[in-house]
């Protein structure tokens, strides 16, 4: 299975928690760490898009019967992922 894109973009989100002095929730669910971000702080469209990498979170984590991952999808995955890292990186 290739590598997961919604553990980078988990990993970002709760990095702008923690550099904001709030405690991370223990959740693999980024619409839910969004939603944790100080109002103060405006997250772009395409960044709050990648919410749907949560799916690739849970599916590399814990055992089930999954639909199969396309190159196209895989690499849209990461393209998300990647305009999260870049985002975070700014704000942060």
């Amino acid at each position: 299975m290739p590598p997961d894109p919604g553990t980078p973009a988990e990993k970002c989100f709760k990095a702008i928690l923690v550099s904001r002095g709030i405690p991370p929730p223990a959740t693999h669910n980024l619409k839910t760490l969004i939603e944790k971000f100080p109002p103060d702080l405006s997250v772009p469209v395409d960044v709050s898009d990648a919410v749907a990498l949560t799916d690739y979170a849970v599916t590399t984590r814990y055992p089930g019967v999954y639909e199969e991952v396309g190159e196209d999808e895989y690499r849209d995955a990461l393209r998300m992922a990647e305009r999260v890292m870049a985002w975070v990186e700014s704000v942060i």
